[in-house]
């Protein structure tokens, strides 16, 4: 997932670079939305593996 977010993020600067604003501004905000949605699964992942997942 944070493949697809870097991606979007070099999609988002060379839009931007060559002055292809609105292309910029929607890869900018999919690989905003793509990367909170991963540290969401990280975290949600880490408080399971630290409580549910716990081996005695």
């Amino acid at each position: 997932m944070i493949k697809w977010t870097a991606i979007f993020l070099v999609i988002a600067l060379v839009a931007a670079l060559f002055g292809f604003t609105d292309i910029a501004s929607g890869a900018a905000h999919i690989a905003q939305i793509i990367f909170f949605t991963f540290i969401a699964l990280v975290v949600i992942t880490g408080i399971l593996a630290i409580t549910i997942f716990k081996k005695n």
